[in-house]
């Protein structure tokens, strides 16, 4: 017997970072990424009565049937979530309010199909398995990227850092000690489809050379992973740097965003790069601590970025 639903029901799933690892995944290689709980999606879910499905959101507001080709995976989100819940397509109003910024590379289409199916599934008083969860937000991001590495979706779903690579099991990161971080959006969305294209490019001229690269930010984020552990600052940041040249290098980063990685280094970061696709979007900058992180994301408003956060991953 089905559960009677709820007059009204939140889902909630928070942004995402990646620390290092963003382009190299594609290949292959392991990436690390956080949680980013300053910036998320609320999804409220609604009984409206009557024969139609209303979606509410800042880029559109009217029935499910005819929302916008670029919103298509939110509507096939909704739509296979209550095929898997059973229940019919009607009388619900669904709204979506988000405050992560779109294109940044901070994982917001993942973040709203998580929000998205834990909102539709609480209504119905129910709890989606990891497994289904993971199977409906992959079919959302498939509309939003094609071919996605899953790394956001893994990301944004879990509450600690991970350590992601194609085809095997997510595994936890552990942090030794806190490490304090200040993003910042460039103000710009993100080109990751040039950026993409530029690394296949110079692949199909200079496979060696990409190769050398792309091995070499596997072995960074490796590095990394052993830095978090102990908490040694200096080990990261200095391979976070690396890896920023080396993106630079294949064509991901451009002057925008290398102005703010020279303006958070020269403003007192131990380490910074780009996060996400790259050609827009954000920086990541990582700081010995919070006065320091204040000064570094004061900088970079300065220096032209929209908007900072700061941020401090904890022990675990």
């Amino acid at each position: 017997m089905l559960e009677t639903p709820q007059k009204v029901a939140v889902g909630r799933a928070h942004s995402k970072l990646i620390l290092i690892g963003e382009h190299s995944v594609v290949y292959g290689q392991p990436a690390i990424a956080f949680p980013f709980k300053q910036i998320e999606v609320k999804v409220t879910v609604k009984n409206i009565g009557g024969n139609a499905i209303q979606i509410e959101s800042p880029f559109y507001q009217g029935p499910i049937e005819q929302i916008p080709e670029k919103m298509e995976g939110i509507g096939d989100c909704v739509i296979q979530t209550l095929k898997v819940l059973e229940q019919r397509s009607s009388g619900l109003k669904i709204q979506i309010a988000s405050s992560i910024p779109i294109g940044r590379g901070l994982g917001s289409s993942a973040a709203i199909a998580i929000a998205l199916v834990r909102g539709l599934f609480a209504f119905f008083n129910q709890k989606p398995k990891h497994s289904q969860l993971m199977t409906l937000v992959e079919r959302a991001e498939k509309f939003a990227h094609g071919t996605p590495s899953g790394i956001d979706m893994m990301a944004a779903s879990s509450a600690n850092p991970i350590w992601f690579q194609k085809q095997q099991e997510v595994e936890s990161v552990k942090i030794g000690a806190p490490f304090h971080l200040v993003v910042a959006d460039s103000g710009r969305v993100g080109d990751t489809y040039s950026a993409v294209k530029s690394i296949r490019d110079k692949y199909e001229m200079k496979p060696e050379k990409i190769e050398e690269s792309i091995t070499l930010l596997g072995k960074w984020t490796e590095e990394v992973r052993l830095g978090l552990a102990v908490g040694d600052y200096q080990k990261v940041g200095e391979k976070l740097n690396l890896a920023h040249h080396h993106l630079a290098l294949l064509g991901v980063s451009d002057e925008g965003l290398d102005h703010l990685v020279d303006t958070a280094r020269t403003s007192g970061a131990i380490g910074a790069k780009l996060t996400g696709g790259g050609r827009g979007g954000c920086i990541l900058a990582l700081v010995e601590n919070e006065t320091i992180g204040k000064k570094v994301a004061d900088a970079l408003i300065q220096a032209g970025a929209a908007q900072t956060w700061r941020y401090t991953i904890a022990k675990c």
